[in-house]
């Protein structure tokens, strides 16, 4: 199983695996049952998650929903910290997560928009580096693992300020290395498998560092970094497989 999903992972273009997925899960999900670990999103029990990512790391995907542990984490934060259920709100998700769609889109408070440039999830179809929406539209932007994709990640998040409202918020996730005080760019870099040993991933063209918060300030938004995953005891954080390093970059326009 390791090997073949790193196999999808690497080779499937997203759109063919966000189609495939869903029959993938619904066949796998009855053989991970048992009890060592929660998925506090589809509330299933397993025994085991599934690997998951370029190296094929073992129990990280949810066999039913395929939640990962950033999905789980950001699940939590917003039932425990946010109004996110219950407040009526007009929410951006960029780049729908399958694990997220449905879930948000069956909730009756909120006004939900979804974009990508391919997914088969949007509703909408754009360049991010350019929002289609009016100044002010929207109170939540969802936008996780996408930053590292794009070719100017500053003017990304000078649009999601733009397209908030005053006092509205977004959940800006990225892939983080920890090694790097700053951020690794690198535009001579083009060659899909030089930017897997560089980036992390074919179709990354930045690693980030240490310092992601800071160059998020830099639009002028209100950036908390959140260690929010400390909250939860060692037994919790086991039982809903999070990553123990996992900090949430939660902004707001003033």
């Amino acid at each position: 199983m390791r090997k073949f999903i790193k196999f999808l992972v690497r080779k499937i273009p997203r759109p063919y695996l966000i189609k495939f997925s869903y029959a993938f899960s619904w066949i796998v999900a009855m053989f991970y049952k048992g009890n060592n670990h929660t998925c506090p999103i589809c509330e299933g029990n397993y025994r085991t998650l599934l690997p998951y990512g370029n190296k094929g790391d073992v129990n990280r995907l949810c066999p039913n929903c395929l939640s990962l542990e950033r999905h789980r984490l950001i699940w939590l934060y917003l039932q425990k910290k946010t109004n996110f259920f219950t407040a009526n709100l007009k929410v951006l998700h960029i780049a729908p997560e399958q694990t997220f769609y449905k879930r948000f889109k069956a909730l009756k408070n909120i006004d939900y928009y979804t974009a990508d440039l391919e997914s088969p999830l949007a509703e909408y179809h754009f360049d991010i580096h350019k929002i289609p929406f009016d100044e002010n539209t929207f109170d939540v932007i969802m936008c996780n693992h996408v930053l590292e994709h794009v070719k100017d990640e500053f003017q990304v998040v000078r649009e999601f300020k733009r397209v908030l409202k005053k006092g509205g918020w977004a959940i800006l996730q990225v892939p983080i290395n920890n090694s790097f005080e700053t951020t690794y760019e690198d535009w001579n870099i083009t060659d899909p498998k030089q930017r897997e040993i560089h980036f992390g991933q074919y179709d990354h063209v930045r690693w980030h560092g240490k310092d992601y918060g800071d160059r998020l300030r830099k639009s002028g938004l209100i950036v908390d970094e959140i260690d929010f995953v400390n909250e939860f005891s060692a037994e919790e954080i086991e039982r809903y497989r999070l990553s123990k390093n996992e900090i949430l970059y939660v902004v707001r326009k003033e």
